[in-house]
């Protein structure tokens, strides 16, 4: 039987082995991390919505980290080691669950950190401890049911500004959350399941700037509990919003009691329903408040609008009524506003945007005296209806400056010009994303209008309509192809999303500081375009199909240097080639064009001066060398040679036929020597009956035949001779080059059927080889390999010379 302690060792080396081999087994977490090199020259990377499980691997110089939407539940002590610059850090909506204590340790620029829509189920001061320099912290829809246990989450952060935090599972806020935290520009808080507040949770924050609360479930269960929240945050300098209420009645608005005491002065509504009985009684809870700006945004009146009962209240501090995207539940039975004629006349701004209104009536726009800025975008105003609205030729709103009416199914301009030329005060006229597919000739306006916005539109043309008063005139996304109207006070044209090929002429406009005149048909422009521009200070001329010339390249990589006075401030990015096709979607400032490109007048003349100057060197050259003289001599050549072959063809099958003992070449100088002593003495018969026969000589004076061509008849007497006879003399290798043909004839025989053995030569004076021109190459070679006879000056010798001649040409006789 074994021993129980030696079992027990056995069982722990089995065990540490098979950790041993776990822990080996392992993956190394750092080998599992991805890396993310999304990150665009400014060192922002965007990371998000590309399935990461863990913190991936991104530069260290990293400013900007998004990494949104992705799977990572757990962020380690060690993900972000080393990103020290780090300003943005974005992880919301990951699910993430799991963050060690010292994970953000090393973040000590971070600015804002977004955790919101996660599954965070507690929250550890640890984590912000370190992060002295963070201003935004977004903690919204995670499952914590309150801020903190052990010790204020916030503690640390002294530079905090915006902060959010809540959601569905936020139960409990107690004194001392947020402890730490002194001063905020806006403070979010979705408490709508809250069943806990502990009265001065909030109060501590001053100065606070814009509050956000969702308290929608306590607002129906504990009023008490909601005037107490409201109470910690109202200030009059503060503006309160509250999201998802709804106020069905007395009760439901009593908890604003507390803030109206604060004298609250701004309250925004977002998604809202409101019963009439709501919206009396709230009008009488803020009886003598001096609220001067309400909001609704997202509004639904299950109501009929009988509101009469609150006439009596005072609300003649309110100075903006904004309402978008309301819903009217039972439209038909809605009576008018003018049941709120008590309020009307107080207002200065009022802003009713895509509320399906069709229809202002004029008694209720009558009642509107103070009214300076008006807003009925996005509703569904016609020109007819826009008549009664305005009151057509009845005085109105005869204070207001500012009308918008873009977004509504308006078709007549001159219609609307003829309604607001009466609005004295009208600076400001926004009719953009209407239905004008037109411009009329002439329109009249307010002498006051400064700002039009006629963007959007169809229009194809523009006339003189246009006011000359105007100062910014925004005519972008129409189907413009120019512009010409002359416009002396405009500051400021946006024409961008239109079809112009080119620039406006500045001329038009001697006052503009700022155009605009992106995603057009624009290929190019240039200094001279600008130059008409006499104030031209900002452009914005990128998003265009821009032809890359060398010109236009270097005058806007000019402009983008800053060494223009114009700026182009839609930046370096908007400026893209569309052709040539080589250069097709490369930014301008990256275009670096050769000289051959560029400079192509002066590339072509350079490499045609310099193709003559070649071309001089090498005639020079080739003169020198003699080559042209031997390209001569090769034609004539090939010429005679192609004759010669002829001939020899037409006496095929025939004896050749020698008709002379020899031909003699000579120069024209050297004649009287040939006539008067070589001719009589080898052709004249010898008295002496033992002489050999006299000699048969060609000659070409005598026996070339008339109208051939001079070379066919050298060739021809040459194939008929047995020798060749070279009479040689200064005159012969400096002969008058007038006879070309015979000359070159002298260099080219010595390559045919006569060999060097059936050439003579005969010196007449002394000549030596190196005398002879190197182009009668043939000639000094056979001058060094050949022996010649030498014409003797001494009487008494020349008999010796002629012997030497007959057996030289007798030789084939003498075998």
């Amino acid at each position: 039987m074994s021993h129980p302690t030696g079992c027990c060792f056995a069982f722990l080396l089995l065990l540490l082995l098979f950790l041993s081999q776990s822990w080996s087994q392992e993956p190394n977490m750092d080998d599992e991390r991805s890396s993310c090199s999304h990150c665009d020259p400014h060192f922002s990377c965007n990371c998000s919505h590309s399935g990461y499980t863990r913190v991936p691997v991104v530069t260290d110089h990293a400013l900007m980290l998004n990494l949104a939407f992705n799977n990572i539940t757990l962020v380690t002590d060690d993900d972000l080691t080393g990103h020290t610059r780090l300003r943005t850090l974005d992880l919301h909506s990951n699910g993430l669950a799991v963050i060690h204590p010292s994970a953000f340790d090393s973040l000590w620029n971070l600015v804002e950190l977004d955790l919101s829509d996660n599954q965070l189920t507690a929250l550890n001061h640890t984590w912000f401890s370190k992060l002295e320099a963070l201003q935004q912290l977004n903690l919204l829809n995670n499952p914590y049911s309150r801020l903190g246990s052990s010790a204020p989450v916030f503690q640390g952060l002294i530079r905090l500004r915006k902060l959010a935090f809540g959601g569905p599972a936020l139960k409990d806020l107690r004194r001392g959350d947020l402890s730490g935290v002194t001063q905020l520009d806006e403070f979010t808080v979705h408490a709508n399941n809250l069943t806990r507040y502990e009265s001065g949770a909030l109060a501590d924050i001053w100065p606070l700037g814009r509050v956000t609360l969702s308290l929608q479930g306590p607002i129906f269960t504990n009023v008490t509990m909601v005037s107490a929240v409201l109470g910690d945050v109202s200030y009059p300098e503060t503006s309160i919003t509250l999201e998802d209420l709804h106020l069905a009645n007395n009760e439901t608005v009593q908890c604003f009691r507390e803030a109206a005491s604060k004298r609250i002065r701004s309250i925004f509504f977002r998604n809202i329903s409101l019963s009439d009985e709501a919206t009396v009684n709230f009008m009488v809870v803020m009886n003598g408040v001096p609220i001067t700006s309400i909001s609704f945004d997202g509004i639904t009146l299950t109501g009929e609008g009988r509101w009469e009962r609150a006439s009596w209240t005072d609300h003649k501090c309110i100075d903006e009524v904004f309402i978008r995207n309301a819903v009217v539940l039972d439209v038909f039975k809605f009576v008018s506003f003018l049941e709120l004629k008590f309020l009307l006349h107080y207002p200065r701004k009022v802003s009713v945007i895509n509320c399906k209104l069709f229809l202002m009536p004029c008694p209720t726009s009558q009642l509107l005296v103070n009214l300076h800025y008006l807003d009925l975008s996005d509703n569904l105003l016609t020109d007819f209806t826009l008549v009664e609205s305005l009151c057509d030729t009845k005085p109105t709103l005869k204070e207001l400056r500012v009308l918008n009416m873009s977004g509504n199914a308006l078709k007549s301009l001159s219609t609307v010009s003829r309604l607001v030329a009466k609005l004295s005060k009208l600076t400001h006229l926004d009719i953009s994303r209407t239905s004008y597919n037109s411009m009329p000739q002439s329109c009249p306006w307010p002498s006051t209008l400064r700002y039009l916005n006629i963007s959007g539109a169809k229009l194809t043309t523009t006339t003189p309509c246009l006011p000359i008063t105007l100062e910014i005139l925004d005519l972008s996304n129409n189907d413009l192809k120019d512009f010409t109207q002359i416009l002396p006070m405009l500051r400021e044209l946006h024409l961008s999303g239109n079809k112009l090929l080119t620039l406006p002429d500045g001329s038009f406009f001697h006052s503009l500081q700022t155009l605009t005149i992106q995603s057009n048909t624009l290929n190019m422009f240039s200094s001279a375009d600008l130059q008409s521009y006499r104030q031209l200070e900002n452009l914005q001329a990128g998003e265009n199909k821009f032809v890359c010339s060398c010109e236009f390249v270097t005058f806007l990589q000019s402009q983008l240097e800053g060494s223009g006075g114009v700026q182009l401030t839609d930046g370096e990015d908007s400026y893209v080639c569309d052709s040539p096709l080589y250069l097709q979607g490369k930014p301008v400032d990256q275009v670096h064009l050769s000289v051959v490109v560029c400079q192509r007048i002066l590339f072509v003349s350079m490499s045609c001066g310099l193709a003559l100057v070649v071309g001089v060197l090498v005639s020079v050259l080739l003169w020198r060398l003699h080559t042209f003289w031997y390209l001569k001599m090769t034609w004539a050549w090939l010429k005679a040679k192609k004759n010669s072959r002829r001939r020899h063809r037409d006496r095929e099958g025939s004896e050749a036929l020698l008709s002379f003992d020899a031909f003699v070449s000579y120069s024209e100088r050297d004649a009287s020597w040939v006539e008067n002593f070589l001719v009589p003495e080898l052709e004249e018969p010898s008295r002496d009956l033992r002489a050999p026969r006299p000699l048969n000589l060609c000659l070409h004076k005598r026996d070339f035949l008339p109208g051939h061509w001079i070379v066919d008849n050298i060739m021809s007497a040459m194939e008929r001779s047995r020798r060749t006879v070279f009479v040689l003399s200064e005159n012969f290798v400096q002969s008058d080059w007038c006879r070309y043909e015979l000359d070159f004839s002298h260099f080219w025989l010595f390559d045919g059927q006569t060999g060097g053995d059936a050439a003579i030569l005969i010196l007449l004076e002394p000549l030596a080889k190196d005398d002879v021109p190197k182009r009668f190459c043939k000639l000094r070679k056979l001058m060094s390999s050949t022996t010649y006879l030498e014409w003797p000056q001494e009487e008494e010798k020349r008999g010796e010379f002629w012997r030497s001649l007959r057996n030289a040409l007798r030789g084939d006789e003498l075998d």
